[in-house]
Formats: structure tokens, C-alpha cells, sequence
């Protein structure tokens, strides 16, 4: 009962601070049997603070940006606010863009724990947003991104013409949106641009922490060779989609968030300040042309990050003021 009791303090805070959840607004949390306690701490907080809060609950996904079932979708498309935490994302999904497009407020929270729960809501959120913006502002005027780290990692893409996406943490106004935890700026690299070598030395999408750094080589766009223990994990995922756009790379992001820990759980692993990951697969829901059903980001620590030649990242330290 103190638990729940907790949770439902920290979901109250959520719903005010970060999402402005005014009473009588709808409120639809969203979540599947492996996260209940969670949703229904969050449903019973929107029924504290007067909300007309509802709480669906699903049977999990097998797998990052599967669609929600009809009926959630539909529903979704109503609410003035959402929360979302289930075992695999659906951040990426077609129903959460038309939701969000539909004007839509609220977060995402794949993979969410009561432990991450409590410990990265109850921060204030304004320094994240500031430095979120910033970045965010940095990679939408460049060309060209080079990273390199001291692990290997050594790639290129262009960013031309792409906007990046600033994830705050403050989702107040209709049809804002993102992850909670948040604390990231992402982009849509521009398809087939990427040439290089990705060493993943700190934690996949749906796996965990690495045992051992990952080689992932990408050639005009697309993952081609994988080397390292849990490689051939990341390679079968990819390849259950069926699809060869789900080798795409899909996203280029910064963490912003101090308080976010690497722990093997990717909402908040790519959340933390010191690191920059990349996800393959669609990037169709953020300024990008790829569809593929499937979403999946690896993380990368101590980078050095150049814009256009510029150093905007030093093995971790954002240069940006």
C-alpha cells in the first residue's frame, strides 16, 4: 500500500506539472498486464486531481512500435491526455502519431519501473527542457554529423533539411508529446546518408546491457554486419519484421537528463546526459520516410559529436552553453 501510495503521489505531480491536466479533462492511461501497477496508480492519481480518467489494459506487445489493438487506438484518437506505460514502446506506432495529430497530450513510458517511476518524475523538469531545446535547435541548422568514440564508434550521416525534436518532459499543449522519463534531442538522419562503424558500449533496445561493445557496420543508410555477443540478438529482431527498412538507420539522439542512470533499460539509458544513441528501423512518427513497424535504439557512451566540423560534444560533455 505504501508503494501504490507513492506512486500515485509521483503520478499526481506527472499529470500537473508535466502534462497541465486540468479537471473534468479526459485522461486515457494506457497500459498491458506487465505494467497494471503503474497504470492503475496513474489512473487512480486522474481520479484524485477530478480527471474523467480511464484505464484500458492489454495484452503486451511482442515488440517495439507494434500497433495497439483497434479499440485503444480509436480511443486514444479522443483523449485530451495519455499516459502510456507497457512493456514495449508504442511510441512509434501509427496510432500514437494520429492520436498526438488529433490533439492529443501525454508521454510514452516503455519498459518503466516502479523504482525509475518514483526516482525521475520527481525532478523538476525546466533545466531538461532548456537544455533539450538547445540542442534540439543545434541539430535542426546543420548538414552533417560525425561521431566518433574512444570504444570505435566512427560514422557519418547528413542531417539536411531535417528538423530534430526536443524531448522535454513538459507536455502541456495539445498534441505535445514524448517520452517519460524524457531528457533527449533527436533527428531523423536523411535515409541511405549514414557510412560508418557503430560500437555499442552501453545497452540495446529490448536486451539490456551489453557483456561486450557491439560492431554494427552501416553502409549508404543501412545495418549491414554485426559483431559482439548480443549482436545476433539485435540482428533476429530486426529480421522478424520481414523487412529490409527495419535496418534503417532511423534516428540519431543526445541525452540532456543528469539524473537518468545507464541501468540496461533503454527509455531511461537514452535519457542520460553523457551519452547519444541510434535506433534502426521507422522514423516515419519524427521527419523521417521510414516505415517499418519496428523501432529499436542502441546506446553509445562517452561520445564526441562534430556538426558540420564543429565540436558540439566532447567524450560526453556537451559544449553547448
Amino acid at each position: 500500500l505504501k508503494t501504490m501510495s507513492s506512486l500515485v503521489n509521483v503520478a499526481e505531480r506527472v499529470l500537473k506539472n508535466n502534462l497541465g491536466a486540468k479537471e473534468g479533462e479526459s485522461l486515457l492511461v494506457i497500459t498491458d498486464t506487465v505494467k497494471k501497477s503503474i497504470g492503475e496508480a496513474i489512473f487512480q492519481a486522474g481520479l484524485d486531481l477530478g480527471l474523467e480518467a480511464i484505464l484500458v489494459v492489454m495484452k503486451p506487445r511482442s515488440r517495439n512500435a507494434e500497433e495497439p489493438p483497434k479499440p485503444i487506438a480509436e480511443a486514444w484518437k479522443e483523449a485530451d491526455v495519455f499516459l502510456a506505460p507497457t512493456k514495449y514502446s508504442l511510441t512509434h506506432t501509427q496510432a500514437r502519431k494520429r492520436a498526438v495529430e488529433a490533439g492529443a497530450r501525454g508521454a510514452t513510458m516503455p519498459g518503466i519501473t516502479e523504482e525509475m517511476f518514483k526516482r525521475t518524475l520527481s525532478l523538476d523538469y525546466s533545466e531538461v527542457a532548456r537544455l533539450s531545446n538547445i540542442v534540439a535547435d543545434v541539430l535542426s541548422k546543420v548538414s552533417e554529423a560525425h561521431v566518433i568514440s574512444e570504444a570505435g564508434t566512427d560514422i557519418k550521416f547528413s542531417l539536411e533539411h531535417r528538423r530534430a525534436k526536443a524531448d522535454t518532459g513538459i507536455y502541456d499543449k495539445p498534441g505535445s508529446f514524448g517520452n517519460l522519463p524524457a531528457g533527449e534531442a533527436f533527428i531523423a538522419p536523411v535515409e541511405g546518408t549514414a557510412e560508418g562503424v557503430i560500437i555499442v558500449d552501453g545497452s540495446i533496445a529490448s536486451i539490456g546491457l551489453v557483456s561486450e561493445p557491439v560492431k554494427i557496420t552501416v553502409r549508404k543508410g543501412f545495418a549491414e554486419e554485426f559483431y559482439g555477443k548480443e549482436a545476433l540478438m539485435l540482428k533476429k529482431t530486426l529480421e522478424s519484421v520481414g523487412l529490409r527498412e527495419a535496418f534503417n538507420l532511423a534516428e540519431f539522439g543526445i541525452g540532456t537528463n543528469a539524473q537518468a542512470r545507464i541501468s540496461g533499460n533503454i527509455l531511461e539509458d537514452e535519457k542520460a546526459y553523457g551519452t547519444v544513441h541510434f535506433a534502426f528501423g521507422d522514423n516515419s512518427t519524427f521527419g523521417g520516410k521510414t516505415k517499418a513497424g519496428i523501432h529499436l535504439d542502441v546506446l553509445v557512451r562517452k561520445p564526441t559529436v562534430y556538426l558540420d566540423g564543429e565540436k558540439i560534444m566532447d567524450r560526453g560533455i556537451l559544449l553547448i552553453p
